[in-house]
């Protein structure tokens, strides 16, 4: 009942989103200009205090696409955001909000009249940060993890760590336990220069990567594993919608 009640509730804001999905979405001319400028909703958020109420309450709008686990879908349409850090969650939804990043799904979602202000951002990201993460991420095809294994080395533990963890002062994200599909799309989109919030280092890291090499690091980092203390056991529902 829940979900039919929610679905009723968002049909407007979805129609909205269907529509926008039909766009292109705008090419800055600069892929980085936007990367990090901070300043408006981004740096109010950081400094709330975060109300866990209102959290779950945000969240539910969310839940349309990202499950009310948090937890996404393994073919990459809508990512896992559980566990993901704060401050990289309310980097991406100011970005979002500012048009910093092209999300035509999301958008709709992420506006002030459907989620709330700088609090509601505050609120929403330390809730995200709280849920425990998926145990049983969509994994690559396991066919080059060795090659995979080298590239991440060799190129992404100074950002990202050195079992994808991420770096949340910096604002670098968690990626250790993604699923596979949709780390391809960001991947190839900062690659190609398609994601205008993008770190400008990361796409100059990555500028050479092949698609092979492409496929085989984002397989191996498909398979790091979280901390234990953070993952959810299989089947887990979020009790906070039940």
């Amino acid at each position: 009942m829940k979900s039919i009640l929610k679905f009723a509730a968002l049909a407007p804001t979805m129609a909205v989103a269907a529509t926008l999905m039909m766009a292109n979405p705008v090419l800055a001319a600069d892929p980085a200009a936007g990367w990090n400028e901070g300043g408006g909703e981004q740096d109010e958020a950081l400094h709330l205090t975060p109300d866990r109420e209102n959290g779950i309450e945000v969240y539910e709008v969310c839940a349309a696409c990202h499950l009310y686990e948090g937890w996404g879908q393994p073919d990459g349409t809508f990512p896992q955001l559980a566990g993901q850090h704060k401050n990289v969650i309310i980097k991406q939804l100011a970005d979002i909000r500012a048009l910093n990043r092209d999300n035509p799904t999301m958008y709709p979602f992420a506006l002030p009249e459907s989620i709330g202000g700088a609090q509601s951002i505050a609120d929403v990201a330390e809730y995200i940060a709280q849920l425990p993460m998926n145990p049983e991420p969509g994994v690559g095809p396991g066919t080059d993890l060795a090659l995979g294994e080298q590239l991440y080395k060799d190129n992404c533990v100074r950002c990202h760590g050195d079992n994808g963890q991420g770096i949340p002062e910096k604002y670098y994200p968690r990626i250790q336990g993604q699923h596979y599909n949709y780390l391809m799309r960001q991947f190839e989109w900062i690659r190609d220069g398609k994601r205008r919030n993008a770190n400008p280092d990361m796409i100059k890291q990555i500028q050479g990567f092949s698609d092979k090499d492409m496929a085989a690091v984002m397989d191996f980092v498909s398979r790091q594993k979280p901390p234990a203390d953070v993952v959810g056991k299989p089947g887990w529902e979020n009790p906070d919608y039940l």
